[in-house]
């Protein structure tokens, strides 16, 4: 494979990335305006996103599946296709039904990136793995901090249709272009390079994976109720931080996820130098007092303790992905990284409902962020539980989300 292939199966992949978790945050800036234009609450508003974030989850499998029997780049290309055209329906919608169903369709169509564009990525990024996937990781930190700034700036602009309409023409052209370079033999799919693994017992194995599950989905609740809840709590309580409009609201967002996106290098760092059982741990254990902080602060200070808590939450991904790497056979890489964003993304609409049942119930995030704190302790409890490291973990995927 060239290295000019190579690269521009980087640049899509990064761009798919981005446009992902874009396209996955966005309602949550949109629902604020949503609020006074149709004159509904918010927690029946964010409700609407419960069986897009879900199919997010469910698709992922059968996604990754598909794409072994026509090719990653093909799915890519669907992916790309498929969530900007239901973005783009999105924001021709009347009704809060119609919208639900265009949510649904993002949801299944965003289900296809990490099972397919993240191997593919791996497949075409040679002996640089490591570094392009931290590289990649950035992209996708970015798209959920792009998010809040994109449609919050949209909205206040044009309205809240143009903060669907534009980022899903936006992914569709990408569609359109990477589509091109295939009929152009410019891009393909390549083979995957055999990694050497360091050898556990099998009893090892199925603890480390039970483990891992455990404070994977623990994990991935605190990041997908965080990111579900983070725009409408600083709404409530930016104490003048945000000025007028919802795009203050997007930018404070934006600094808290653009500030922890580069954390993927930073845990990626940590994980190759040091044993992975205490980096994964430090990094849960530091969530703990922050969201626990973040339930009762405002103004600057919430916004530092949310910068720090949704850093710590990113830089446990490289020695998370290490350790399910290490304590599973290469052969099954597929299907448990499988696993890993099906529980990933599973816990959105999860943490939807948590969200929209506690403030429906106390109109404050209070209780929402008691709830995650008590989430991450029990994660850290938890991964106590994994064994000491021995030997020196294989090179692995670290950055992949």
């Amino acid at each position: 494979m060239s290295t000019q292939m190579s690269r521009t199966t980087v640049v899509f992949s990064s761009l798919g990335h981005l446009y992902i978790h874009l396209c996955t945050a966005f309602f949550f800036v949109i629902v604020l305006s949503l609020e006074s234009v149709w004159q509904r609450p918010y927690h029946e508003l964010i409700e609407l996103w419960t069986l897009g974030s879900l199919m997010v989850g469910v698709v992922a499998l059968p996604a990754g599946m598909l794409s072994d029997k026509l090719g990653a780049a093909r799915m890519m290309v669907a992916f790309f296709l498929g969530m900007g055209g239901c973005a783009i329906a999105a924001g021709l919608t009347d009704s809060s039904n119609a919208l639900m169903w265009s949510l649904t369709g993002i949801g299944v169509f965003a289900a296809i990136y990490h099972p397919v564009g993240i191997p593919w990525l791996v497949r075409n990024a040679g002996t640089r793995r490591g570094k392009v996937l931290g590289f990649n990781g950035i992209f996708g930190s970015l798209g959920t901090a792009l998010a809040g700034v994109v449609a919050g700036s949209l909205i206040d602009l044009s309205g809240w249709r143009a903060a669907f309409i534009v980022p899903g023409a936006i992914s569709v052209l990408t569609g359109v272009a990477l589509l091109g370079f295939m009929l152009k033999g410019k891009i393909s799919d390549a083979a995957v390079v055999a990694r050497d693994q360091v050898k556990v017992s099998r009893s090892d194995m199925w603890r480390v994976f039970a483990i891992l599950v455990t404070t994977m989905f623990l994990l991935a609740l605190v990041y997908q109720t965080i990111q579900t809840s983070l725009p409408k709590l600083l709404e409530q309580r930016h104490q003048g931080l945000a000025g007028e409009g919802i795009f203050g609201v997007g930018l404070l967002v934006a600094a808290v996820y653009t500030a922890a996106a580069f954390m993927q290098i930073a845990g990626g760092h940590l994980a190759d130098r040091f044993p992975l059982k205490p980096v994964y741990i430090g990094a849960l254990l530091i969530q703990v007092p922050t969201l626990w902080l973040a339930a009762r602060l405002g103004g600057l200070p919430l916004l530092m303790v949310a910068t720090v808590m949704v850093m710590a939450g990113v830089s446990a991904l490289p020695a998370e992905n290490m350790l399910l790497a290490r304590y599973t056979p290469e052969s099954r890489h597929g299907l448990v990284f499988g696993i890993k964003f099906v529980l990933a993304f599973g816990a959105a609409p999860v943490a939807v409902q948590l969200v929209a049942a506690i403030t429906g119930r106390t109109g404050d995030f209070y209780w929402v962020y008691v709830v995650l704190a008590a989430c991450a302790l029990v994660a850290v409890c938890v991964a106590l539980m994994l064994p000491r490291d021995r030997g020196v973990p294989a090179p692995q995927p670290a950055g992949a989300d």
